[in-house]
């Protein structure tokens, strides 16, 4: 088994150069050694490793791919992050100057509140004057009707 897989080995390489001299002569010793019917063997292992070998191109292939597609992902993160602190500070200013807004209403609100109460004092002081009782009138509804003739 040690000379299979050592021939296996060279195959390999002499395939990964392209070196056809020694491809051949590890053919030869494969076949005078094991029989041309092991010769599948040999080929069989060889073409699996050409294949591993695609197989592991088209993997570094798509691992590059894939660290661009994460680098350009954290760009466009850091350009979200970016913005979402703008917007932030901007609706910072916002809430700030709507309570200034609002301290200035409170007193307003309070002036008016103070004024209303004064004026309030001074209607009140004028609608404390005493009413006068309604005249007696003994026919009333007679007069109401005799009034609504008249107009």
């Amino acid at each position: 088994m040690l000379l299979k897989n050592h021939l296996i080995e060279v195959f390999k390489q002499a395939s990964l150069e392209h070196n056809f001299v020694i491809k051949e002569n590890v053919v030869i010793k494969w076949v005078h050694r094991f029989g041309i019917d092991s010769l599948n063997d040999l080929l069989i292992h060889s073409s699996l490793q050409k294949e591993n070998q695609d197989h592991i191109s088209l993997i570094d292939e798509m691992h590059e791919e894939n660290q661009d597609h994460i680098s350009l992902i954290d760009e466009v993160h850091e350009e979200n992050q970016e913005q979402i602190k703008l917007e932030l500070s901007k609706t910072f200013e916002n809430i700030e100057e709507t309570k200034m807004e609002l301290n200035g209403l409170e007193t307003a609100r309070s002036n008016k509140i103070s004024s209303k109460n004064e004026n309030s004092n001074k209607i009140y002081q004028f609608s404390e004057t005493p009413k006068l009782p309604l005249p007696y009138i003994k026919n009333l509804r007679k007069w109401i009707n005799n009034d609504k003739k008249a107009s």
